[in-house]
């Protein structure tokens, strides 16, 4: 039934997902139609919405609960938007338009945005269901971590990404030892090139942070609890703590169940609207154009899109973007943005400084900036960025670009 056959003065929006997408949807939604629609939120954690980007500071004691809040129970009430907390949504109807909770509340909508986020990849060896084997993907993990470090001594993180090495760097200053196991021989090889990386690796372990590179984990040891990992070549390191960081997939379970078109992640137009027009999505259980996403600042992109959507101003587009990369970790400065591989047509630009420990690379096709690695020094690199968004030509600053904007300001 509609709002209007039912007697209501409004259509519902119904939203799976209290996270960062869904809700920031949900602001630009109000923006622009602040009373348009009776919302409801369900949510799979027991919190209003938080900040996922700041759990690695919250992890090393940079920041407290408060800090990471973005929307507390009192905003949901501000703003009458009904929410249910640790009740994900466990069906879908489209052919009646209702959802139902795991707690059984069953909820008619008109509209239907689904924010299901991903799932940590847990990689499925030998072990790895023991307690102390765990994920970093929200504060429940991060609670776990804390605990853990309170009492015990030895951490692995299995993951050499960027979400690996904040773990990592949050676990070491808990006190705890730290070994980091990578699959590949380079740290964030997608961010980083070989020369950046390797600066960042000495780096970390000027900080007492320990590196397996080039390594496969075979089996997490113990009975009770994790007390070892072993590897493919047979030798083990001890851990009291295994925090997996080695990837997410898009969640996309529910959306399956209830026929929605599905490839690797929920599909969506340039609007954000699901094969089903009543049901859009957003987030990082969405592929737009084949890719998935991960960073905030797409997801950003999307929301702002997807709100002014389901607002009935339906003029805007998503298109995808350039996105730029920082690391967490206190006193390595760290920054990367677009195509910093290159390919046929490019040429790169390089600045080294060992003794300064500063590094800076950039990648030009066209008289354009493609791509920027900057180790060491990063105050230009949201320069850099927008230079690489705005596809400026660069013919004029070539020479003086390395140096960065103030002395290209000079120049120009």
């Amino acid at each position: 039934m509609t709002a209007m056959q039912t007697g209501k003065t409004k259509p519902a929006l119904v939203v799976i997902g209290n996270g960062m997408a869904g809700m920031r949807t949900v602001e630009e939604l109000h923006k622009l139609a602040p009373d348009l629609y009776d919302i409801t939120v369900f949510g799979a954690e027991p919190y209003g919405n938080y900040n996922r980007i700041l759990l690695s500071p919250l992890l090393a004691g940079d920041k407290k609960m408060d800090d990471i809040m973005l929307h507390t129970r009192e905003w949901y009430r501000q703003h009458q938007i009904t929410l249910h907390t640790s009740d994900p949504v466990v069906a879908i109807d489209r052919r009646r338009r209702t959802v139902r909770s795991r707690a059984g509340i069953e909820v008619t909508y008109d509209r239907l945005l689904l924010a299901t986020g991903s799932t940590p990849f847990i990689i499925p060896v030998p072990g790895h269901q023991l307690p102390g084997v765990i994920a970093f993907r929200d504060i429940q993990d991060v609670e776990t971590m804390l605990q853990t470090a309170r009492s015990h001594r030895h951490a692995v993180v299995i993951g050499g990404g960027l979400l690996g090495l904040e773990a990592a760097n949050g676990l070491l200053r808990q006190g705890m030892e730290v070994t980091v196991v990578h699959v590949c021989g380079s740290l964030m090889e997608r961010q980083l090139d070989t020369a950046a990386a390797q600066l960042l690796k000495k780096a970390l372990e000027q900080k007492g942070m320990r590196f397996l590179l080039d390594t496969n984990t075979s089996e997490i040891v113990g009975s009770e609890r994790v007390t070892a990992v072993r590897f493919q070549d047979g030798s083990e390191i001890p851990a009291d703590l295994v925090v997996m960081t080695a990837g997410v997939r898009p969640n996309i379970a529910l959306a399956k169940q209830a026929g929605l078109h599905c490839e690797r992640a929920i599909v969506v137009d340039d609007t954000l609207q699901t094969y089903d027009p009543r049901i859009y999505a957003v987030g990082e259980c969405v592929q737009h154009r084949m890719a998935t996403f991960g960073l905030v600042a797409p997801i950003w992109d999307q929301a702002r899109v997807c709100g002014a959507h389901l607002a009935g101003a339906g003029h805007r587009r998503y298109v995808q973007q350039a996105t730029a990369t920082k690391l967490k970790v206190t006193g390595v400065d760290l920054y990367s943005a677009g195509n910093f591989i290159g390919g046929e047509g490019s040429e790169d630009l390089v600045m080294r400084d060992p003794r300064r420990g500063i590094y800076k690379r950039l990648v030009l096709k066209d008289n354009q900036i493609i791509g920027a690695v900057l180790y060491g020094d990063v105050k230009d690199g949201p320069w850099y960025f927008e230079l690489i968004q705005n596809q400026t030509d660069i013919s004029a600053l070539r020479n003086q670009l390395l140096f960065g904007q103030a002395l290209c300001s000079e120049a120009a």
